[in-house]
């Protein structure tokens, strides 16, 4: 279980890296690494949001 922290919290770096450098330089890493709306982009969009959704989750819980 220890592989999937450190996956969750590599793809939420990688999230919040992406975030940064859309609102500083209106430059989107992920889209154009991977292109515009490509089946990667969107499960890569989609696993960031889910690992974000998870660190939250097991964060809180006790």
């Amino acid at each position: 279980m220890d592989w999937l922290k450190k996956l969750a919290a590599l793809l939420v770096l990688v999230g919040a890296l992406n975030w940064g450098f859309i609102g500083l330089f209106n430059l989107n890493i992920v889209t154009e690494v991977f292109g515009s709306a490509t089946t990667i982009t969107k499960v890569l969009y989609s696993l960031i949001g889910l690992s974000g959704l998870w660190m939250l989750l097991t964060k809180y819980r006790s």
